[in-house]
């Protein structure tokens, strides 16, 4: 029997594994004992990550049908890539590069993300590449940007193990991130002084261990947290020096909690006064840090649900230092990594800000073209938005499987129906969204693929290939890749500025 070093596939977590391979098949998985991430430790999902590899269900060569009344036929890849070239050289000469999209994925390799990325914004010249990870990261992204600068989470798992307070906001850890939580137990078995503050409306699992359960009323987070600031400059909590010497704003954001007191946010939250000073005092004491996913994320408010938590960070000074910072929590094994490379609407490559001039003139420069274009792309909502309206005509999927993930499906639905052409690339035939493919190009999926994967920590792990790609599936990237040089073709461009590795 064959092993092999990889890394789960399912939440940010980013545990290591090993995989057990025979006669080319994938047959069992362990945790791998020397990972960071999990030190050996699998959660049931991690530990039947070897189910997934079986052949039922799996895409195995390039399908394409040339009419929405026709079935799909199976074809070579040169006739399914031939043939998207042309769809879409044709639709960006007639409606311009913001006609056609991608819809991309946290469950893809950074490599790939990168490939996607490029392929968009340097050869087609549309910033219309946005990712399942909007649905879930794009408030923590914004929030991290809007108060540190940079989309770059200031803490790490071990932090854990230092800190004197934690504060998890919004996230049932104990069921979506079960390996972190089994440390949080060891740091609680370790130093029994450890407080654990939960906020969330119900009384998950995660709820019923903590030392205080704010059960607040749902969307009243940004009160609570400016209440408990305003509990902790009362109590003479924050960290002036820090504050005067690596912050800007205090004074504003001072005058914006000044009428959050306990009894005002009691009010608003539904929860009692002597809690709030209680949570407000045990994080100010420290060393907190913060654990916070979809309860802050997924709202209308995220953004700013995520910056007020943030800003208990900088005004306490509970930030930089062993067991404190705010660290959210991805729901996707790469949805970090993805971020990393650019790899939404939004974002350009290596944490470079798209608004910013000299950021894509620099990124232009490294792709070896004349400029990125500088109007943001829409969004995964507005991409769908967009083809049931008709000013996108064409969508490239991969990797996900947005006819059952996306809000409001039906839209969706109407969406893939109504747009001009569908290419889904997935390793699986029998998804929602592949009903929807005009063109359907197999790919290769965990335990075939060579790559990397940047977790919650943003710690980078080297993903290994454990079997060969079955039948005549292909990487992500090469997929992607082949697409380019044959798009440029027809474009006119030059392809060596969409080539993974010059």
């Amino acid at each position: 029997m064959q092993e092999t070093k990889s890394t789960c596939c399912y939440c940010g977590v980013g545990c290591g594994v090993i995989i057990q391979s025979e006669a080319g098949k994938i047959v069992g998985v362990r945790g791998d004992p020397q990972h960071p991430a999990n030190f050996g430790r699998l959660c049931t999902k991690g530990s039947t990550l070897h189910l997934s590899a079986k052949a039922e269900s799996r895409a195995l060569q390039p399908e394409l049908r040339r009419a929405r009344d026709l079935p799909r036929q199976t074809v070579s890849w040169d006739e399914s890539l031939d043939y998207v070239a042309d769809r879409f050289a044709e639709i960006i000469r007639e409606h311009g590069p913001d006609a056609v999209a991608f819809y991309i994925s946290g469950q893809l390799l950074t490599e790939d993300y990168y490939v996607f990325n490029k392929l968009a914004k340097g050869l087609i010249g549309t910033n219309n590449v946005d990712t399942n990870s909007r649905l879930c990261m794009s408030s923590a992204v914004s929030g991290y940007k809007a108060t540190l600068g940079a989309d770059a989470p200031p803490a790490c798992y071990e932090d854990i193990d230092h800190a004197g307070c934690l504060f998890i906001a919004g996230s049932n850890t104990a069921y979506a991130h079960p390996i972190l939580y089994r440390r949080i137990e060891d740091a609680k078995a370790k130093n029994p002084d450890l407080k654990i503050i939960v906020v969330d409306p119900r009384r998950t699992d995660t709820a019923q261990a903590a030392d205080l359960h704010l059960a607040i009323l749902p969307g009243t987070d940004v009160a609570l947290f400016n209440g408990l600031l305003h509990v902790m400059l009362w109590e003479g909590l924050l960290d002036m020096a820090y504050i005067n010497s690596h912050t800007e704003g205090f004074d504003a954001l001072k005058n914006t909690v000044r009428e959050y007191t306990p009894k005002m946010v009691a009010d608003i939250c539904g929860i009692r006064e002597a809690d709030i000073i209680t949570a407000a005092k045990w994080f100010g004491a420290g060393p907190t840090l913060s654990l916070y996913c979809q309860g802050l994320n997924q709202s209308t408010s995220g953004t700013d649900k995520n910056a007020a938590l943030i800003n208990l960070h900088l005004a306490t000074g509970q930030i930089g230092k062993p067991g404190a910072g705010p660290l959210s929590l991805p729901g996707q094994p790469n949805a970090m990594g993805g971020r990393e490379v650019g790899g939404m609407a939004n974002l350009l490559s290596a944490h470079r800000d798209l608004a910013n001039p000299q950021h894509r003139a620099e990124v232009a420069r490294l792709w070896g073209i004349d400029r990125v274009p500088e109007t943001p792309g829409k969004t995964a909502v507005e991409m769908f938005d967009a083809l049931r309206d008709g000013s996108i005509k064409a969508v490239w999927i991969a990797c996900t499987n947005p006819a059952q993930s996306m809000p409001d499906l039906n839209s969706v639905h109407d969406a893939l129906a109504k747009a001009a052409l569908v290419i889904v690339q997935e390793a699986f035939h029998n998804t929602d969204t592949t009903a929807f493919a005009d063109v359907l190009l197999p790919a290769t999926t965990w335990g075939e693929k060579e790559g990397t994967v940047t977790n919650s920590e943003r710690r980078i792990t080297h993903v290994n290939p454990a079997v060969e790609a079955p039948g005549n599936a292909r990487h992500d990237w090469q997929i992607a890749t082949d697409f380019a040089q044959r798009l440029g073709q027809r474009l006119d461009k030059r392809t060596e500025s969409v080539k993974l590795f010059p």
